[in-house]
């Protein structure tokens, strides 16, 4: 059965409506960013740049990086941009668009985010590396889909009781990264991590400016929590959307974090940018090795 014009919305150009991209515009391997900025941060590593397009936050370029094809896409920040992301991304290998109907063969996407993020460990020190190898969704995005099979549901409800996490708030789910790419991507420069993915930066994220938040231990619990030796190590805005809907999807995932801030130590990195460039290399030549 054709899926309908309201659930697959396509431009004039036949390409999906909010990433303004066609199947020909895209590699099987993907790298997300949060800034659109950081793009050509990426892409001026590559050796050519066939293709770019710009759509609100989504802005997206396709090109190689000794000899490999890579798209590189801005998702903006947060979750509800994540759904969006990963449900056309998938659209447009999965999905005939013409039909619009399922393609019998399915296609497996590498999904490789690089973004910034705080530890909350005063171990994990500033203008580090780190490997997501768990994410706790702090959001509902898992929620409205079936994911019956992909939550660590165990881990969840460990995290629920320590926190003595309010009823009023989506409840916590926990996914683990694909193990396949943790092992390409890990050497003696990155360190493993459990990421926490949170709703907003501010409250959410324990700031206080003049809110005041309804747990102001929440950031401390999230510190002490040990579920069979795994601890929470930072806090970032993606990790655990990006993770959820792959694995759902059949994607391959995984995040790369540049830890810029320490949150228990109350650092941030004197040169942020440096860090990121030094990830962003790194993450490329992991990618062609």
């Amino acid at each position: 059965m054709a899926i309908a014009a309201s659930e697959l919305i396509l431009n004039p150009d036949g390409s999906v409506y909010h990433l303004n991209l066609r199947p020909e515009h895209m590699a099987s391997t993907i790298i997300t960013v949060g800034d659109p900025d950081r793009v050509d941060s990426v892409t001026e590593h590559f050796d050519t740049v066939e293709f770019q397009t710009r759509k609100r936050e989504f802005h997206t370029q396709t090109g190689s990086y000794k000899g490999k094809r890579i798209t590189v896409i801005s998702t903006g920040i947060g979750t509800d941009n994540i759904d969006i992301v990963l449900n056309e991304l998938d659209a447009l290998v999965n999905i005939d668009l013409k039909t619009r109907t399922l393609k019998k063969d399915l296609t497996t996407l590498d999904i490789i985010r690089i973004g910034t993020s705080g530890s909350i460990q005063k171990e994990i020190p500033i203008d580090t590396f780190l490997i997501s190898e768990f994410a706790a969704g702090f959001d509902s995005l898992l929620h409205f889909y079936k994911n019956e099979g992909i939550q660590d549901f165990e881990m969840s409800e460990a995290l629920v009781k320590h926190t003595n996490w309010s009823p009023l708030k989506s409840k916590p789910y926990i996914v683990k990264c694909n193990t396949d790419l943790m092992a390409k991507f890990s050497s003696d420069q990155t360190i493993k991590g459990f990421t926490a993915t949170n709703v907003g930066f501010y409250g959410p994220q324990g700031r206080v400016l003049r809110l005041p938040v309804q747990d102001e231990s929440l950031n401390d619990k999230l510190a002490h929590f040990n579920y069979k030796n795994r601890f929470i190590t930072n806090l970032e805005m993606e990790t655990a959307g990006i993770y959820a809907l792959s694995t759902l999807l059949g994607h391959r995932a995984l995040s790369m974090n540049a830890i810029i801030a320490n949150r228990a130590t109350g650092e941030f990195s004197k040169n942020p940018s440096e860090i990121v460039n030094a990830l962003i290399s790194y993450t490329l030549e992991k990618l062609v090795q």
